[in-house]
């Protein structure tokens, strides 16, 4: 198939003129009005909170395995389409095709972007959480807050931040990139699935795979910046001790403080998606970076007059090594409530080994997927010109490496604290968003102007996160929904898309807070989570048939 035949295999139409010129009309007005009835529920229904966790429940029973194996499945497939000399010579893009970023800023742009607002959130808390409770703790062959269990804490938590969710943008990044700059297909979702569907995709079956991206983006998306709006509210109380954020009495942010902070965050995300890629998007993925890395440097000098670094930088290269060692049987198990499961004192555990799977592991995946539209495209946008090979070793390994980072420095730094420091508990026992912050004030004592100016820092850090990912997942939105146009921008698609993101997250935190966020994403993921399969299966008929 050659870039010439692409338009005859696939015609997207767009609207001429009205609101909707520039985008498929079928497209973005079914995504809105799905949207707009689903919140309509969420507002009008009291119990659409619980309804919603309900439905997440059984949906993790039925389809937590398939969750298990096809993520198993993106990974696989991305590691072998780099590591065979043909398909990992491959090009996106022709042959004479340069990088349009330099790798400093096409990093930046994808760490930013994929898991920017998660490393600050989870490098304290996801390893913190699981030195107290994983599965080989509940199996009997760790024991919770001790010196045994910190290697399965860093092991557990790179299950979830290691090369799986990397697999998953990667394999969505690398079929949008591929059909879009070496076949001429438009950058959109459709167009990955064209050698099995072919002009099929031009009608009805195109329009509801592009709709599905975009539920899952508006979803996923949604989840992490709420998580991310949570712990900004965190910050600004850390700083400030407003009690218009936490009244006293109260352990969590009120739900006037969280939308107060999803509106500058929101407003901020417009101005710079209207502003495109090249200019405030990745100025803020260097400066994000640019504060990362301070925020890195810090937990290491810290590390060399308290004793942390050594700790840090040993479980950093033993989670490395528990890691690879054990990544096929952590990929690959599923733990069901009614199976027989048996720790050391001879308990049946399986029941609390698939709560664990399904708090942990089935929403991690679920959530990856619900991002991968978002980060795929937006990793598709940003490595025209890169090999496949190159793709996957920036995509994959150098993320899951710094992700690693974060755990072994930042997360490493709090359990240090709790096992030989002063912490006390202060740090396990406090809010999941609120952990890094509480990390600070044990190191640096709560209240100097040391832990004050940290979190200052932590807390800009946070937003230019917050916008980068809120402002790239408005123009990934726009993308899908206008056919794959990822160089016309209108002011009043990008101003809509942002403000029904806002609706989203504004009217779930109200219906109820995280946990209904959490459930909407989780349900809006599993469509797609079939059509990522189909487009990994696409990429490697394409490209054998091409070998």
């Amino acid at each position: 198939m050659s870039a010439i035949d692409a338009p005859a295999l696939l015609e997207i139409k767009t609207a001429k003129s009205g609101f909707f010129s520039g985008l498929n009309k079928t497209v973005a007005l079914s995504a809105i009005i799905l949207v707009a009835v689903f919140l309509c529920w969420a507002v009008f229904d009291g119990n659409a909170g619980k309804t919603l966790s309900h439905i997440q429940g059984k949906a993790n029973g039925v389809f937590g395995g398939w969750y298990i194996y096809v993520t198993a499945f993106y990974l696989l497939t991305c590691l072998f389409l780099a590591l065979w000399p043909k398909t990992g010579r491959v090009k996106l893009g022709r042959p004479d095709d340069k990088p349009e970023f330099s790798r400093f800023s096409w990093f930046s742009m994808m760490f930013g972007a994929g898991l920017g607002v998660g490393m600050l959130t989870y490098a304290v808390g996801e390893p913190v959480f699981h030195f107290s409770d994983n599965p080989d703790v509940i199996k009997g062959l760790a024991d919770g807050l001790s010196g045994n269990n910190v290697r399965p804490a860093f092991k557990w938590t790179m299950l979830h931040y290691g090369l799986t969710p990397w697999g998953i943008y990667g394999i969505v990044g690398l079929v949008m990139g591929y059909f879009a700059y070496n076949k001429g297909f438009p950058l959109t979702i459709r167009a990955g699935l064209s050698p099995l569907f072919g002009k099929k995709l031009s009608g009805p079956l195109g329009h509801i795979v592009d709709i599905s991206a975009i539920i899952a983006t508006i979803t996923g998306v949604g989840y992490t910046i709420a998580l991310g709006v949570e712990q900004f509210a965190f910050g600004l109380h850390n700083i400030s001790g407003a009690e218009w954020i936490i009244p006293p009495g109260e352990k969590e942010p009120i739900l006037f403080a969280l939308l107060f902070c999803l509106g500058v965050i929101l407003v901020a995300s417009t101005l710079s998606a209207i502003s495109g890629v090249g200019k405030g998007i990745k100025w803020l993925s260097n400066l994000n970076m640019g504060l990362s890395f301070f925020l890195l440097f810090f937990f290491a000098v810290f590390g060399v007059f308290s004793g942390a670094l050594g700790f840090s930088i040993k479980h950093y290269f033993l989670a490395i090594f528990d890691y690879v060692r054990a990544i096929p049987s952590m990929s690959f198990t599923i733990w069901n409530a009614d199976g027989s499961v048996v720790n050391t004192d001879g308990d049946n555990v399986s029941s609390a080994l698939a709560v664990w799977q399904g708090g942990w592991s089935i929403l991690y995946w679920a959530w990856w997927i619900a991002f991968a539209p978002f980060v795929g495209l937006f990793l598709a946008r940003v490595s025209k010109g890169r090999t496949i090979r190159e793709f996957v070793l920036g995509a994959m390994l150098a993320p899951s490496l710094m992700c690693l980072v974060w755990f072994a420095l930042a997360g490493g730094s709090a359990i240090y604290a709790e096992l030989f420091g002063d912490a006390a508990g202060s740090i396990i026992g406090s809010d999941l968003s609120a952990q890094l912050f509480e990390t600070i004030n044990v190191i640096l004592s709560k209240g100097s102007i040391a832990a004050l100016a940290m979190s200052v820092v932590i807390v800009i850090l946070l937003i230019t996160y917050l916008v980068t990912s809120a402002d790239s997942a408005i123009l990934v939105i726009s993308t899908i929904a206008s056919g794959g146009n990822a160089t016309d921008r209108h002011v009043r698609h990008v101003v809509f898309w942002g403000l029904l993101l806002a609706a989203v997250i504004g009217v779930l935190l109200a219906a109820g807070g995280l946990n209904a966020l959490r459930a909407a994403m989780l349900i809006g993921a599993l469509p797609f989570s079939f059509v990522v399969a189909l487009m990994a299966v696409s990429l490697v008929k394409d490209l054998l048939t091409k070998a």
